[in-house]
C-alpha cells in the first residue's frame, strides 16, 4: 500500500485491483491500518458481512467500524444529520477518532449491530485511502482476529490465523504497513461527546 507522499507502484496497482475484485464479489480481506491488521469489506453486501462475523466468531449485536477515505464518501450515511453535528466531524477527520452516528437507515444490521448508532470514521491510513478510494465508497474495518483472541500485526499473521487467499477464508490480502499507532481508535458518542474508548 502506499505512503502518503509516493504513488502506487504496477504491482501494487495489481494487488489493489485485486483486493477491490474481491471486494465486488462478496469477498472478506485482509489489509494493514493504523494500528492492526484489519479485516474488510463491502458494508451493503449482507453476504460479505455474514461471511465476516463468522470468520470472527463476532457476536452480531456489537456492530462493526465503517471506514472512508473522505467525508464525501460517508454522504449517505451522515443524511439528515443536522448541521451542528458536523463541525466535530470535520474538526477530527481524517483522523483517529470514530464517530457514533444516528443510524438514518443506511446500515445494514450486521453493520449497526443492537444499537442505534452506527461507528464511522474518515481514515487517515494512506494504504486504507487507497483501497477505499479504489472500491469506490467505504468499507467495513475490523481487526483481523478470533475473537477473543489479539489482532493481526502482520500478513503473515493474518495469513495464519484465517488461511492464505486460495483455499482460505480471505478473498486478498493487500500488502502495506501499519499506520504506526499503538492503539485502536478513540471511540465518541456524536450527540453527546462522551468518549466510549479513549
Amino acid at each position: 500500500m502506499p505512503t502518503a507522499d509516493r504513488k502506487l507502484s504496477t504491482r501494487e496497482n495489481i494487488a489493489l485491483e485485486n483486493a477491490v475484485h474481491a471486494l465486488r464479489d462478496g469477498q472478506v480481506i485482509a489489509c494493514p491500518t493504523e494500528a492492526v491488521w484489519g479485516l474488510s469489506c463491502d458494508p451493503h453486501n449482507a453476504a460479505a458481512l455474514t461471511r465476516l462475523v463468522r470468520m470472527k466468531a463476532r457476536e452480531p449485536a456489537k456492530g462493526v467500524i465503517v471506514v472512508a477515505a473522505s467525508i464525501a464518501q460517508l454522504e449517505p450515511w451522515l443524511k439528515g444529520l443536522p448541521y451542528a453535528l458536523y463541525a466535530p466531524l470535520l474538526a477530527s477527520w481524517p483522523g483517529p477518532v470514530t464517530w457514533l452516528v444516528p443510524d438514518n437507515g443506511t446500515a445494514h444490521v450486521l453493520v449497526r449491530g443492537d444499537h442505534a448508532c452506527v461507528a464511522l470514521r474518515v481514515t487517515d491510513h494512506p494504504g486504507m485511502q487507497a483501497l477505499c478510494q479504489a472500491f469506490g465508497g467505504p468499507l467495513v474495518s475490523t481487526s483481523a482476529n478470533r475473537a477473543g483472541e489479539p489482532p493481526a500485526m502482520s500478513a503473515t499473521e493474518a495469513r495464519a490465523i484465517f488461511g492464505a487467499e486460495s483455499g482460505g477464508e480471505l478473498g486478498a490480502i493487500v500488502a502495506g504497513e501499519l499506520g504506526g499507532r499503538t492503539r485502536p481508535s478513540q471511540i465518541r458518542d456524536l450527540a453527546s461527546g462522551r468518549v466510549l474508548r479513549a
